[in-house]
């Protein structure tokens, strides 16, 4: 009887598999040596808003400021890296990144490739938006690439790793080495090629960034604080001679991605994506003509 009823347990308990996705089978970020936070990266603003213990970073915004910062070198290709927490709690109109971009160079006409937190109200899950914007979509009149995802765990319990795999081919979304979003390249003039920085912030866009800006950011819940640890940015420089090869986040050398690592995408598509922009029927998809094939 006993093992009977331990049976029945076992089939009404829910399957982890219902709530995690498949295993990618291949892990990019164990390729990838950590680098210090002072070897790759300097302050970019809000100086007095940051701070560095044991190479973790915080950095957090209140009433008088937020705070970003800047690797030293640019790249044209490469795996960009950290491992990030954020805060728990009412954090609406607060946005922590961790993106690419060129718009210091640029300015007005820009790339960049984001990963954001989209701060959130309380008992509401952090939405993670992933972005991209080529030669000044992104300045003036928007033209965004938006997929965003809710994820299978709460980023404010612990540090998860979030990257980037940028090459002249594609670009590759990652949490915790699970692909979530892959954009490749189909046209020069809907693809960033030009070299990027690394940045990351935590910054108040409450015109925005909380169900299309219904929530403002609250300051009697400051600091909102986020940390970042395990930094990783490998690739070829602006300065690495044309031969430097790009690096792939699957075993193979020319990139893409294995089956294993679709099938744990797909899934991710399947039950997390909470918005697509090439599913949009309010968007004007002649602007993104990477959606139609």
């Amino acid at each position: 009887m006993a093992l009977f009823l331990f049976a029945i347990l076992v089939l009404m308990a829910p399957s982890s598999n219902a709530y995690w996705p498949p295993s990618p089978g291949y892990w990019p970020s164990s390729k990838f040596s950590s680098m210090s936070f002072y070897k790759g990266f300097r302050n970019l603003w809000g100086p007095q808003h940051q701070s560095l213990d044991q190479n973790a970073l915080t950095i957090w915004l209140d009433r008088t400021s937020g705070s970003g910062f800047k690797s030293v070198r640019p790249f044209r290709s490469g795996y960009f890296g950290a491992s990030i927490k954020v805060q728990p709690g009412y954090t609406a109109g607060v946005i922590t990144a961790f993106y690419l971009s060129n718009n210091e160079a640029h300015p007005g006409f820009h790339d960049e490739v984001d990963i954001e937190f989209l701060g959130t109200t309380f008992g509401k899950p952090y939405t993670l938006q992933t972005n991209v914007y080529i030669r000044g979509s992104g300045d003036g009149r928007i033209i965004g690439r938006e997929m965003k995802f809710h994820l299978w765990f709460d980023p404010t319990k612990d540090f998860h790793h979030y990257a980037i795999l940028w090459s002249p081919k594609e670009i590759i979304f990652l949490v915790d080495d699970v692909p979530i979003r892959r954009y490749p390249r189909k046209s020069g003039a809907t693809f960033p090629l030009r070299p990027m920085w690394l940045y990351g912030s935590i910054w108040d866009a409450s015109s925005w960034a909380t169900e299309d800006g219904k929530y403002k950011a609250d300051y009697k819940y400051q600091p909102f604080v986020a940390k970042y640890s395990n930094f990783k940015a490998s690739g070829c420089s602006a300065y690495a001679p044309r031969w430097c090869h790009p690096v792939s986040a699957s075993p193979y050398r020319s990139g893409g991605l294995t089956r294993q690592q679709n099938r744990a995408m797909r899934w991710v598509q399947r039950y997390l994506m909470v918005y697509n922009y090439c599913q949009d029927p309010k968007r004007d998809h002649s602007l993104t003509p990477e959606c139609w094939g």
